[in-house]
């Protein structure tokens, strides 16, 4: 099952996608990824009325999100490149939600503050229930996956030292293009990640290859922090990253930024600088 968001006469609307058709969940089911994928589970999708995928005109999957934790150096290839040394624990840190965009919308960069933006393509997990605490979260926790570009202004990340802020610009979280049940995408690992600028091939790996798999991850962070529904988890990008190319290479004004997952989509994100 594929869950969406689209943009109906003006206004959001989710739709689910599975093999036979793509059909608009109801109204009240709107933002809820995770009530619309109990729905469908239940029977109720039946009776959705049926649209065009043509037609769509897809955004972030999801709106907001309660928390949203990143995972960096979670790739050896990307750890090497960096010259740090690799992590004897997960490096997390968060991204503000209000960075959330769609898949195809404009990397809105602020000039004024960065000239070295970069992009990191990232598998990204949907949490489907609350968990953690005394019993670590486990795959059943997962409803669904997607994918991120974990948008990085590095002047400034490095700059303030915590990478919060340089990683929370507007924009800086592309999101989607679906999400893809657990059911469907099958086990995290084994699947390509990859980054293209400008139809450049930059970041090419498999989720194989992560230092902390996803379950590894689950379970060291939902350890003393109570993972909810609709939470985000982004689970580090591989090496490529434009910061550590030798020359740097940063996006530019204009740029297409492709970054996919496979088995999910695509993001298609042009950047704009302001």
């Amino acid at each position: 099952m594929r869950i969406a968001r689209t943009i109906l006469n003006g206004t959001a609307r989710t739709v689910v996608k599975d093999e036979a058709s793509v059909r608009l969940a109801p109204t009240d089911h709107l933002d809820d990824a995770i009530a619309v994928i109990a729905s469908v589970r239940a029977g109720h999708s039946a009776a959705w009325e049926a649209v065009d995928e043509a037609t769509l005109e897809l955004t972030s999957p999801v709106r907001t999100a309660g928390k949203m934790i990143a995972v960096g150096l979670n790739y050896a290839d990307h750890t090497s490149e960096t010259g740090i040394a690799q992590p004897e624990r997960p490096l997390t840190f968060a991204k503000y939600t209000s960075s959330l965009t769609g898949p195809t919308d404009d990397i809105v960069v602020p000039g004024h503050l960065t000239e070295q933006v970069d992009y990191e393509a990232e598998l990204t997990l949907l949490i489907g229930r609350r968990c953690g605490g005394a019993t670590p979260a486990t795959l059943d926790d997962v409803a669904a996956y997607t994918v991120a570009n974990d948008v990085s202004a590095r002047d400034v990340q490095f700059g303030d030292v915590q990478w919060t802020r340089g990683k929370s610009f507007d924009t800086f979280t592309p999101l989607g293009p679906w999400l893809v049940t657990a059911d469907e995408f099958g086990e995290p690992g084994g699947h390509r990640l990859y980054t293209e600028v400008n139809g450049e091939t930059l970041q090419s790996d498999d989720t194989a290859e992560m230092i902390f798999d996803v379950p590894a991850l689950l379970a060291f962070i939902s350890d003393g922090v109570t993972l909810e529904p609709g939470d985000l988890i982004l689970t580090g990008t591989p090496a490529g990253a434009g910061a550590f190319r030798n020359p740097a290479r940063f996006l530019k004004d204009g740029d297409l930024v492709v970054c996919g997952v496979e088995g999910i989509g695509e993001l298609r994100n042009r950047v704009v600088v302001r």
